[in-house]
């Protein structure tokens, strides 16, 4: 399916002025831009290590959630992909019917001497994506954009149990947090023309409202875990 034609189809509620704008390099604003906050450090966290780790983190679209984490220092890699669902039915037309149990997910590769995975989890509910949402993000309607942490191990779904429990404990947010945890799932990377798709299109329509504003909170909340040139999938493969 041709990219630029994705956010018209993900939802009847997706303004006007984003649906003029499908194909075209366009600069626009969106009344329903996500509100951003700093939520408090994880109390708990994954001990140092020097090895590479994995989280996979679900958000709504992966092009917002893979361009944020693409400008997190720490990050060697993000990949957007589906998760939850079977390995069969991973592919981006089945997938958008919201029929396949699958997420639209990213896989992001970090180095814990840099970031650690809790630290990134700060960013995932501070400026990827409002975790009250139940089953959408933003216009973006059904399971398919669910809030979700697929673990890699056992300690990592403890973290990440423990930092939704902190953060509701604390009020972070004026509704509870939705996002699931989701143990024993398999990544699948989604095709080729959604990787990278934030830094190729930088002006396309969904991005600028959508996208755009993420990385740059992350830019002005998040300073020093902040990179201006992003690390992209297809240079990872190359080396």
């Amino acid at each position: 399916m041709n990219p630029s034609l994705k956010p018209v189809l993900r939802s009847a509620l997706f303004p006007v002025a984003a649906l003029l704008a499908v194909g075209l390099s366009v600069v626009m604003s969106h009344p329903q831009a996500q509100e951003v906050r700093v939520v408090p450090e994880p109390a708990l966290d994954m001990p140092a290590d020097t090895a590479p780790q994995v989280a996979i983190l679900a958000g709504g679209c992966f092009w917002g959630v893979q361009g944020v984490f693409q400008h997190t220092a720490g990050v060697t890699n993000a990949v957007s992909g589906y998760a939850g669902g079977d390995m069969r039915t991973a592919r981006y037309d089945l997938v958008s019917n919201g029929s396949t149990a699958h997420a639209e997910a990213v896989q992001v590769t970090f180095d814990p001497r840099v970031i650690s995975y809790g630290r990134l989890l700060q960013i995932f509910f501070s400026v990827v994506h409002d975790p009250t949402q139940l089953d959408r993000q933003g216009p973006d309607l059904g399971p398919q954009y669910r809030s979700a942490i697929f673990p890699a191990n056992e300690e990592q779904a403890r973290i990440a149990k423990a930092y939704i429990d902190q953060l509701d404990g604390a009020r972070a947010y004026p509704a509870p947090i939705v996002t699931r945890i989701e143990s024993g799932q398999g990544f699948f990377a989604a095709e080729a023309y959604h990787q990278d798709f934030m830094a190729r299109n930088p002006r396309h329509g969904y991005i600028v409202a959508h996208d755009v504003p993420k990385v740059d909170a992350l830019k002005r909340l998040f300073p020093a875990l902040y990179r201006d040139t992003p690390v992209l999938v297809s240079t990872a493969a190359a080396n």
